[in-house]
């Protein structure tokens, strides 16, 4: 659609203070949590980051973050904003809300007339797709012969790829400036995997085997595998940064789509709105928790091997107990989107260029906030040495 449009201007000046001094971490990781069109909220939270000049070192994302883990990687730090925006201008429609008035049209006023236009608006994008990204198909799978490649899927996702490949330079990835991790899912294993380019090549297939969300998206042909979404397994790569990676003392901005915690449901749309955000929500808080108690546990064995005597320091058993221990430390920083309660359960695909807008700015505006608050730039003290943050939602 025409970027000139309303809703496509940006409705906040920049107001996120500088940090005049890189955070003393080894790691600035931004880690993006999955949830389709909700993902503008990401690029918000990215915009307000660059704007304070805080760039990560370290991006990883699961299907709408791995994409916009992509575009932030693959370009230099003075033009991922602009690419990330020419992004979701792209992919979402102002014309509806156009025709009723613009963004301040009294249609568009109360629950009840944003409850009506989002799900018009979704229900667009389920028949028409998304431009660059993903379309319907001409006929069902279910009239299409087995193996045929629109059998497995309603929608075809080869527009993507162009997509990718305009806004992301892969050779400016793949140089090892940002590191990159997308995470997918092998269909015929069940296998989680995490295509890193500290040990992959990545492509734009990598990054569209990693949004490739069945029955919707057909599955991603990597190097002779087929691949699904990371969601199906794990929405998030918290685990992957802090555990799985190199041990490094770690500032990371842990943005999620979907909040764990919501109210009880009194409607059959309701129930479906929260099975989705408890199946998506990957309980981020509870995994950041356990982590927390384990790396008390790796600083006390720490500082407990430090007194065995020296004819235990060769034994088999001390090199294992040694080899778990950790002297890094981490500040988590949560943002979480908290839907509107007219959104309902499309808001995952309602690509509407007002609800991107409204989405970007309030991913923008949670991190304006707790950029403010210039603990969560400074080095953990304690035992357990990790500390969490979670401003978003003051």
């Amino acid at each position: 659609m025409d970027g000139s449009s309303l809703e496509s201007q940006p409705v906040h000046p920049p107001v996120a203070e500088t940090v005049h001094e890189h955070p003393p971490f080894d790691c600035v990781a931004l880690l993006l949590q999955g949830g389709g069109a909700l993902g503008a909220y990401q690029a918000g939270v990215y915009q307000a980051m660059a704007e304070a000049d805080l760039h990560p070192n370290w991006v990883a994302g699961i299907s709408i973050g791995a994409i916009n883990a992509g575009i932030i990687a693959g370009n230099h730090p003075g033009e991922r904003v602009k690419k990330l925006r020419e992004f979701w201008e792209l992919i979402t429609d102002s014309s509806l809300s156009t025709w009723l008035g613009g963004p301040d049209s009294p249609f568009l006023k109360g629950d009840v007339a944003r409850g009506m236009f989002n799900q018009i608006s979704a229900s667009e994008s389920l028949l028409n797709g998304a431009p660059g990204f993903f379309k319907p198909r001409v006929m069902s799978p279910w009239l299409q012969p087995a193996g045929a490649p629109g059998a497995t899927s309603y929608y075809d996702t080869s527009p993507l790829k162009p997509t990718l490949e305009r806004l992301i330079d892969f050779d400016r990835v793949n140089s090892g400036e940002t590191r990159l991790s997308v995470g997918a899912v092998n269909v015929r294993s069940g296998n989680f995997s995490y295509f890193d380019t500290a040990t992959d090549t990545i492509r734009a297939e990598h990054i569209m085997a990693s949004g490739a969300l069945p029955p919707g998206f057909p599955a991603v042909e990597i190097d002779g595998e087929f691949f699904w979404d990371g969601g199906l397994v794990s929405n998030t790569p918290l685990q992957w940064v802090l555990e799985d990676g190199p041990k490094q003392d770690t500032l990371a901005f842990q943005v999620d789509l979907w909040s764990a915690h919501g109210h009880f449901p009194h409607t059959i749309g309701e129930v479906a709105v929260r099975q989705k955000e408890i199946q998506f929500s990957s309980r981020t808080r509870e995994n950041t928790d356990q982590f927390k108690r384990l790396q008390a546990l790796r600083h006390a064995l720490s500082k407990f091997l430090r007194h065995v005597p020296d004819e235990l320091r060769h034994t088999p058993e001390y090199e294992l107990l040694n080899s778990a221990t950790d002297h890094s430390v981490y500040n988590i920083v949560h943002l979480i989107y908290r839907a509107k309660r007219y959104e309902g359960d499309s808001k995952d695909y309602e690509f509407s260029r007002l609800t991107m807008e409204e989405h970007w700015n309030a991913g923008y505006h949670d991190a304006v906030r707790s950029l403010k608050h210039k603990e969560i730039l400074h080095r953990p003290k304690g035992l357990e040495g990790v500390f969490t943050f979670d401003f978003s939602a003051a």
